[in-house]
């Protein structure tokens, strides 16, 4: 249940094509006549062409949850896979062919269809609109968006369809994505408390870097690391948060309704120079700004000696094993969002792992027949069994009923999935869809899943993870842009997407220049602001408003 891995609006979106009250009645009926389990009975299976993105350790065309499907529904898939090496490139290829699949169903955290991709491909008559398909034969899809108006405003495009799904998965530890772990044994031998603050977080860096808290006699520490890929691993977020807001990825705010940038505020400025403050004194490795994960996980899970102190990730398993042998996995805590001169905030992504855009599509190459078999497919993965056969694999294979005394993730809620650990040294039994399963898994369905009450044992993971964020719950800032939520113009998506890109990565180098040294932050800041300017950011702050004006509008 571990992924790579909003506010709640109480508004629906005017777009939405029917009134709640009388939406809920309609789905009621209809789901009372229209929905069965399976396409009415043919004489022969659906061929149903697909475009997916295949892990190295799937093959589709064998794999559990496809036969399930094919036999379910009466369908037979024509797969058209590409490793997840280089997927958008080779997605973008297959459309511009003109010879595109029926569908394409995706892996959300490898590439999946963005809101632009949806607009301009919704307009051009490419992706067929969903609104009539979910009326008529997805009573499971029209409940989930009923009532759940984050789903709704995620679906729907401002011209009111429904041009694709999006991986809805409401995992509460990736909402909160940028934690810090710290070495907790090294703190106790040192007498060090868990820091709270900035300062205190340097202290104790300064101390694991001179106090030889692995007993070695060796200065072989390494205080502070990171990497470089998502998943919460880079290290500037966490720590800018405790002088101003960094989403590390819009670097916008939003106060009293009108939108700006926070990196090129004095507070940002702080920000850096007590980053390299820490690079100066050699508790910042270096190699944070450089290297892979799986570099990450060398020094966590050093051969000959404990070395690491404290690592950016989502989750420690991404810089230290966590498994049945592992021999360090549980010395790490989560250090809380530290308090700074200004600020004490996490960084807050939205309800949980998604994106907005789509995994999902029909194109207008399905017949009508293929679009039916496929949008009650996807229904079926609305529902809780469907979802786990999808993500997780076969009942009694790869997940179970609970037994008698199995507790649930979720505080108060009942038990009604457990996994089937698989054994050391077993290949993956390609029995389930993995991350292209990921369709429709609500907080009820997250928490629904058995966990151990040992936070340390592999089968209490995700309940580590999950009382470890709430360390970072409701600490994220009043003044956060909800970027999930808004759909930017299609007219303008090339443009916008082309300067949150320049103005990203000027951020981004900047910031590791001055951290480094390469740039003096007095003597360079004046032209390190000037130039964000002259690569746009006021017209990427104008186009940012626009989308957030018209997001206001649309919930009135």
């Amino acid at each position: 249940m571990i992924e790579k891995e909003g506010t709640r609006l109480k508004r629906l979106p005017s777009a939405w094509p029917i009134s709640v009250a009388a939406f809920l009645l309609w789905s009621l009926l209809l789901s009372a006549c229209t929905f069965s389990g399976a396409v009415p009975s043919r004489p022969s299976p659906l061929e149903i062409r697909v475009f997916a993105q295949q892990d190295a350790a799937q093959d589709l065309r064998t794999n559990g949850f496809t036969r399930l499907l094919e036999d379910r529904f009466n369908v037979r898939f024509v797969w058209q896979t590409v490793p997840y090496e280089g997927a958008k490139e080779k997605r973008q290829i297959s459309l511009a062919g003109g010879q595109y699949a029926d569908a394409y169903i995706l892996t959300s955290y490898i590439d999946q269809f963005s809101q632009a991709d949806l607009l301009r491909y919704g307009k051009q008559g490419v992706f067929y609109p969903l609104n009539d398909l979910i009326a008529n034969y997805a009573p499971h899809i029209r409940a989930a968006m009923a009532d759940n108006a984050e789903l709704r405003e995620l679906s729907t495009a401002p011209d009111g369809h429904i041009y694709g799904l999006v991986g809805y998965n409401d995992c509460f530890h990736c909402t909160y994505p940028y934690k810090m772990w710290i070495n907790a044994k090294w703190l106790d031998k040192l007498g060090l408390a868990m820091p709270e603050t900035t300062e205190a977080f340097k202290e104790a860096l300064r101390a694991f870097k001179t106090r030889d808290p692995n007993g070695n006699g060796i200065p072989d520490e390494v205080p502070l690391s990171g990497s470089t890929e998502d998943f919460g691993v880079r290290i500037v977020p966490f720590l800018m948060n405790g002088f101003v807001y960094d989403d590390d990825r819009t670097y916008l705010r939003l106060a009293g309704g009108r939108a700006s940038l926070v990196a090129d505020l004095p507070a940002w400025k702080e920000g850096l120079a007590y980053i390299k403050s820490l690079y100066d004194e050699g508790l910042l490795d270096p190699g944070a700004f450089t290297q892979t994960a799986d570099a990450l996980k060398k020094i966590g899970e050093n051969e000959d000696t404990q070395i690491l102190g404290a690592a950016a990730a989502m989750h420690p398993d991404i810089f230290v094993g966590t498994g049945t042998d592992n021999r360090r996995g549980s010395d790490y805590r989560p250090v809380p969002p530290l308090r700074g001169p200004h600020a004490d905030y996490a960084v807050y992504q939205g309800g949980g792992d998604f994106a907005p855009g789509a995994k999902f599509v029909i194109t207008d190459k399905a017949s009508e027949a293929a679009r039916i078999a496929l949008i009650r497919m996807a229904d079926y993965m609305y529902t809780p069994e469907g979802q786990a056969n999808a993500e997780i694999g076969r009942e009694g294979v790869d997940w179970r009923k609970p037994l008698p005394g199995e507790r649930a993730l979720g505080p108060g809620a009942d038990p009604v999935f457990a996994r089937i650990p698989a054994r050391d040294g077993e290949p993956p039994d390609n029995e389930g869809w993995g991350g292209m399963g990921h369709f429709f898994m609500p907080k009820s369905y997250r928490d629904s899943w058995v966990q151990s009450d040992d936070l340390y044992a592999p089968d209490g993971y995700e309940r580590r993870l999950y009382e470890a964020t709430r360390l970072y719950e409701g600490r994220e800032s009043p003044e956060l842009y909800p970027v999930w939520s808004v759909w930017i113009d299609s007219a303008v998506a090339d443009e916008a997407s082309v300067l949150q890109t320049n103005i990203k990565n000027d951020i981004d180098q900047y910031a590791l220049q001055f951290i480094t040294g390469d740039k003096d932050l007095d003597k360079d800041w004046n032209d390190y602001v000037a130039g964000l300017r002259r690569i746009g950011v006021d017209r990427y702050l104008q186009i940012m408003q626009t989308a957030y004006d018209d997001r206001q509008v649309r919930l009135r």
